[in-house]
């Protein structure tokens, strides 16, 4: 009897392994092919800029060395701010700026949220990621790959607790919708639908509607309460003058 319940656990584990194996190839699988879709190589072969509520981004990003500036003016002075490899810096009127930990924090979260959405799903294979792939769902008549991502607690940054769910197409494999949770002021969940795809330097650029949701939400359901009419329209993500610098 004991030998017989030995063997029905090894079961039980190999079946569970193997099936976590699978959600990690399958979701790594879709992930790749997206990112091909969007622009592939092009991602770090080219730079771009775009401008977003009043504030003009760039992006350079080599797969070594990276870097993502952002120009704007605030009371009549101009700021810029830089976020590359060697840290944070920030120059207002073209003088160096002697930032404290929490400044520091604020402006390359800044900075690198607006460029980390904007280029999407670029980031998806970052050494911080997890993926598991949780099936196949439909959204508007289209059937879509669904995939959750969380991140490493040592390489993902601040909000290495947010969790994101992405919903690829089955047909194209394109980014048509993604999902997140957070936890920083106070936390929340997002559901975002892209409109206005287009292609620049053979790269995807997209805009979204963003919608929120209550912040008890499981952030997996958000595409069942989205279709159900329960998300509320929050903003609009747009990027404007996106075109390619190198």
């Amino acid at each position: 009897m004991a030998v017989r319940f030995i063997t029905i656990l090894k079961l039980v584990f190999l079946l569970c392994f193997t099936s976590g194996l699978f959600a990690q190839s399958k979701a790594q699988e879709v992930v790749d092919k997206s990112i091909k879709v969007h622009g592939g190589k092009k991602y770090s072969k080219k730079d771009f800029q775009f401008d977003f509520r009043k504030r003009t981004y760039s992006y350079h990003n080599d797969g070594t060395l990276y870097e993502y500036r952002r120009h704007y003016t605030k009371d009549g002075n101009e700021i810029q701010d830089v976020l590359n490899n060697e840290g944070f810096i920030r120059s207002i009127d073209g003088i160096i700026q002697s930032l404290d930990d929490k400044q520091i924090r604020a402006g390359s979260n800044g900075v690198n949220s607006v460029i980390y959405f904007a280029m999407l799903p670029h980031f998806l294979n970052d050494k911080a990621v997890y993926k598991e792939y949780l099936g196949k769902t439909v959204i508007k008549n289209q059937e879509y790959h669904k995939v959750k991502v969380h991140f490493d607690e040592v390489n993902g940054g601040d909000d290495h607790d947010d969790i994101f769910v992405y919903w690829f197409n089955v047909k194209n494999y394109k980014l048509d919708y993604l999902a997140y949770s957070y936890e920083v002021n106070g936390g929340g969940v997002r559901f975002r639908e892209a409109y206005n795809s287009r292609k620049v330097g053979g790269v995807i650029f997209q805009d979204y509607i963003n919608y929120k949701g209550d912040k008890n939400i499981d952030v997996q359901e958000m595409d069942r309460l989205f279709l159900e009419g329960k998300l509320k329209e929050l903003s609009r993500i747009e990027l404007e003058n996106v075109k390619l610098i190198r």
